[in-house]
């Protein structure tokens, strides 16, 4: 497919994307940027966080990996399942009880002020590894299919692709991005559907022959009962909860968008509904993956992992097909980048400088000091892409899997024990058992072989990594 051809229709795609944001952002506010007025939708925020909990790793590298772990990954989504559940009936009621902006709030008055700044830099610290490391994928994608020959460097792609976040971001904040991931999740999903149905076609089978050659060749295989295994299904689906409840239930960018719903109710209904959609369109990712590399062995097509889906559909699809994949992609990096600069400007200004409580700046101080750290952020996350391409890892998602493991296991000890126990901490010491039980994690992943022998320790690293946080917690607390 031409990049001549590609680069207006993004080019267009930006366009749409500023006539919302100028549609939506004016008249704003700081709290319009950090809770949309508490007067969203909550059919248009569970439908647009669709596209925010799968981003461009989901879009690329779940297809990808069915090659080598088949359909695998749904035991994960399983296990989401459950985790939506726990954070529309526990965690979302406390927060709206509570009439937060920042969750993190939550742990200032459990637990303590410096419980709270540790919690909130966690979050900082985590949702700035996994969000750059999903921009860089979709960044790498677009550089090499359009802009490498224009003899535009990753860099500029990068810088440029950020600017484009902060020009639709800088003024709505959270009301803009409800309205932009509504229009990228529909987007998205129509290029997915299109490009299965697009292969079924072409291949000439029906969807029951493709699940049969995709059982022939070992690609459709959902459960594992090898306890040993990382993909054995227990460690999946309680891993798939866990996830959930921190990477969602625990993250100020996926919450920031449920709090700006008005009611607790409609909340919690924005939380089941995007928890049942979720099923299917992970089922129908892992679907398309089993029928990409149906489609590459009748065409000799020798990629793999995350370079399958782009390769087939800008190298081995008609025109029409290669821009609704573009579309698609770009449509699957915006939501999971717009969102992450968001809640962490929010989160930096609310939690880390205390914006809200700083009563010698007026709104119009407080609006410019809102607007210089999202600049900030926005360079950071230039340094953290540039960092994760000389890095060039092959497959992103089970890095952003491993920095979650890593980052979220404090928030989820804190969490956990401000909710189940009525004890009080020592709030100094808070801070050094948070690096304290990621640094443990550590060592127990580098020596699993020595210390488990044959047991291979996955995505429960997050759930060990808690349970430290927790017993670290109980050591230094007495009851109230």
């Amino acid at each position: 497919m031409s990049p001549t051809i590609l680069f207006p229709v993004v080019l267009l795609y930006f366009i749409v994307l500023l006539f919302v944001a100028w549609r939506t952002s004016r008249n704003s506010t700081n709290e319009t940027f950090f809770i949309g007025n508490k007067n969203s939708n909550w059919m248009l925020v569970a439908f647009g966080m669709i596209g925010t909990s799968l981003s461009g790793v989901t879009f690329v590298s779940v297809p990808g990996a069915v090659a080598k772990e088949s359909f695998a990954y749904f035991q994960i989504t399983l296990g989401y399942l459950i985790g939506y559940i726990i954070i529309a009936f526990v965690l979302l009621p406390i927060y709206y009880r509570l009439n937060l902006t920042s969750i993190y709030n939550y742990l200032s008055g459990r637990l303590g002020f410096i419980s709270y700044k540790t919690g909130a830099s966690f979050f900082i610290l985590s949702r700035t590894l996994g969000a750059t490391a999903r921009l860089y994928l979709v960044v790498n994608i677009l550089q090499e299919a359009i802009l490498k020959s224009f003899g535009v460097p990753f860099w500029v792609t990068t810088l440029v692709i950020l600017i484009m976040i902060l020009v639709y971001t800088y003024e709505g904040g959270v009301k803009t991005i409800v309205w932009t991931d509504t229009l990228q999740t529909t987007c998205m999903l129509a290029g997915l559907i299109i490009c299965v149905i697009y292969i079924l076609n072409n291949l000439n089978i029906g969807f029951g022959e493709s699940l049969q050659a995709m059982n022939e060749k070992g690609y459709s295989r959902i459960f594992f009962t090898d306890p040993d295994t990382k993909l054995f299904f227990v460690k999946q689906i309680v891993a798939g909860a866990f996830i959930t409840i921190t990477m969602t239930g625990m993250d100020q960018e996926m919450m920031q968008k449920n709090i700006s719903v008005k009611t607790l109710k409609d909340s919690q209904k924005n939380m089941i509904t995007l928890s049942v959609i979720l099923l299917v369109v992970i089922l129908l990712f892992l679907f398309l993956g089993g029928l990409l590399y149906l489609f590459a062995a009748q065409n000799n097509v020798t990629a793999i992992g995350d370079k399958i889906f782009p390769v087939v559909a800008l190298q081995h699809m008609p025109p029409f097909i290669s821009i609704i994949f573009i579309i698609a992609l770009i449509s699957a990096l915006f939501p999971s980048a717009d969102g992450a600069i968001t809640a962490l400007t929010s989160s930096f200004c609310i939690d880390i400088i205390g914006i809200q409580r700083r009563i010698d700046l007026t709104d119009i101080k407080k609006k410019k000091l809102r607007q210089r750290v999202h600049l900030v952020f926005a360079g950071i996350f230039l340094l953290f892409v540039m960092l994760y391409k000389w890095i060039n890892e092959p497959s992103m998602i089970g890095v952003i899997l491993k920095v979650a493991a890593y980052t979220y296991g404090p928030l989820l000890g804190l969490f956990t024990f401000g909710i189940l126990l009525k004890r009080s901490v020592k709030d100094k010491f808070v801070p050094v058992v948070c690096i304290a039980a990621p640094l443990a994690c550590f060592f127990i992943d580098k020596y699993q072989q020595a210390l488990f022998g044959n047991y291979q320790i996955g995505l429960e690293l997050l759930v060990i990594n808690g349970l430290l946080t927790f017993m670290g917690l109980l050591i230094i607390s007495k009851k109230q």
